[in-house]
């Protein structure tokens, strides 16, 4: 079987991996506790399971139009006036099944071969292999914590090349949390303003997930002039945990969801219908389950970088928002038998029963993504069997 050379650019999504060898185990009668997936464990909020039933008993179970339903659109266009102050028309839409459908479209209708996009890193580990995948360059920007792990300006006019097509930014950021504030933003889009053929694609999906010391902001709100070049991308699968009712929305220039509609035609069509009719009364209806998430996240976030910070040879900051905690265990490798953090996540998960995602998975070696999306039960005890192993793994060098 000969495959495209495309697809063996590409590797399978790291968190996606060991999720499903953490469900094999435990299958398996092993006792693991699956810290890997990027999923809240809250279940969907009744009034949304409620107007998935009702569309069922309606009969609404046929196609959409491939954009998504009017009465969706509407309820996004509504939703983003009311929090990002930013008038949008039902033509700047595009619902598709999920925000990571929504990223794929839009590197598929962008990209020639050879064009760059810049990512600054860590990074989500789905952006470099849809790059990839649409024989177009990844461009990592490295940053660290003592930025925040946020790129500078200056890095980002160092990455840019007469090849740079497109920017790839997450904020607030999957793996590390981290958000960019508005001055943070305008430094950023001063930049992008010596390069205008430059597109780009700002991933919001953890909006609602968001308690830094300053409002959320995003790119268009710091920077409205950027609004004819950019793609703002968000979803209802974290703020309300809707992970497997496969929705997300992209909005942008007319032009740009057009041809992302196109691609979406003839791929996947439509979003789930019954899926857009409880996203609708997810987003018109009580916020309070938001709210309560929310909340719920930053306390976990509390506990969870105070016990790994205390830990042997691990620093863990404090991020703005999502749930994950991304510790630097660079110290507790070097003074153990393992040669890096995929070693050393892969023998936490044998020995312990603790899945985790090594960092090297979003451009960051010498990391570990911990998602505390699990009940404050669960994470205390996680955090004691990753505690007892880093005390034992750390003494074997010594």
């Amino acid at each position: 079987m000969r495959l495209a050379q495309r697809v063996q650019r590409a590797k399978p999504s790291a968190t996606v991996s060991i999720t499903a060898l953490a469900s094999k185990m435990r299958a398996a009668g092993r006792d693991v506790i699956a810290l890997s997936v990027g999923e809240p464990d809250f279940p969907t909020p009744r009034h949304i399971c409620d107007a998935a039933t009702a569309a069922i008993a309606r009969g609404e179970t046929k196609y959409t139009v491939v954009d998504g339903a009017s009465s969706l659109k509407e309820a996004i266009a509504r939703k983003t006036a009311k929090d990002l102050d930013i008038d949008v028309a039902l033509g700047e839409i595009l619902v598709s099944s999920g925000a990571k459908q929504s990223c794929f479209n839009a590197c598929a209708a962008l990209l020639e071969t050879g064009d760059e996009v810049v990512i600054p890193a860590p990074c989500w580990v789905s952006y470099p292999d849809m790059v990839r995948l649409m024989d177009g360059e990844p461009v990592i920007v490295h940053t660290d914590a003592a930025n925040g792990f946020k790129m500078t300006p200056a890095q980002l006019a160092g990455a840019m090349t007469p090849a740079t097509r497109a920017l790839i930014v997450n904020s607030p950021c999957n793996p590390t949390g981290a958000a960019y504030t508005r001055d943070e933003w305008r430094g950023l889009a001063d930049v992008l303003a010596e390069h205008p053929k430059v597109v780009v694609i700002t991933d919001e999906i953890y909006e609602k997930l968001f308690w830094g010391t300053e409002p959320f902001c995003g790119l268009l709100q710091a920077a409205p002039e950027l609004r004819s070049r950019t793609l703002v991308v968000n979803g209802l699968s974290k703020t309300y945990a809707m992970t497997g009712w496969r929705v997300g929305y992209a909005i942008g220039p007319v032009a740009l969801i057009d041809a992302m509609t196109t691609i979406q035609s003839q791929s996947t069509t439509n979003a789930c219908t019954i899926s857009q009719a409880a996203a609708v009364a997810a987003l018109t209806g009580d916020q309070t389950c938001v709210i309560e998430m929310r909340d719920a996240f930053e306390e976990r976030q509390r506990l969870v970088v105070a016990k790994l910070d205390a830990m042997p040879g691990v620093t863990c900051p404090t991020g703005d928002g999502t749930f994950y905690a991304f510790p630097d265990v660079s110290s507790a490798i070097a003074s153990s038998e393992f040669d890096s953090d995929v070693e050393l996540c892969a023998a936490l998960l044998e020995q312990t029963g603790v899945a985790l995602v090594p960092g090297s998975a979003f451009a960051a070696p010498g990391f570990l993504r911990l998602s505390f999306a699990a009940n404050l039960t669960t994470l205390q005890e996680a955090l004691e069997r990753i505690e007892e192993f880093l005390v034992t793994a750390c003494s074997k060098s010594t």
